[in-house]
């Protein structure tokens, strides 16, 4: 997921933004990389030692704090949800987080994307766009002679 301020001007400050959204249908968040949800809710379905990261309908996320350690990480995270401005600074005007999504179809025509989503900080005048559909990521194994990538589109909002 992606979120990019094209304000000419206006960083998001700190305490940063905070993203939430509405599931289509009953997905769940199986792991995250770059951000947190504020809340694990109610995942009491699944027995054993393998628990979502969050269970909950409309899940509220959180950028990672500074000096998280690099195994959390991906380019463009971890920097308290605070965003230059496009105008001032394109290249730090964005800031990304990585998603594993789970019980949301088993091919990318049955796979739904979110709705509803809010973006809140510091400050008036931030509001989303829908979800857009981007090229699937591709990911390289660790001996970087394969290539994967995800089932799903990647989801990029604009704010």
């Amino acid at each position: 997921m992606t979120v990019n301020n094209f304000q000419m001007y206006r960083h998001i400050m700190s305490p940063g933004w905070t993203l939430g959204w509405n599931w289509a249908k009953k997905e769940v968040i199986w792991s995250m990389v770059g951000a947190q949800t504020t809340e694990q809710g109610d995942c009491s379905k699944f027995k054993g030692g393998n628990q979502p990261h969050c269970c909950k309908r409309n899940p509220v996320v959180v950028d990672l704090l500074p000096g998280v350690p690099y195994n959390q990480q991906i380019s463009n995270c971890c920097k308290g949800g605070v965003v230059s401005s496009w105008g001032q600074d394109p290249s730090a005007a964005v800031s990304a987080f990585q998603v594993s999504v789970g019980l949301s179809g088993t091919s990318n025509k049955t796979v739904k994307l979110p709705k509803n989503f809010t973006l809140l900080a510091p400050g008036p005048g931030y509001t989303c766009g829908p979800a857009t559909i981007v090229p699937s990521t591709v990911y390289l194994t660790p001996d970087r002679r394969r290539k994967t990538q995800a089932l799903s589109k990647s989801l990029s909002s604009l704010f």
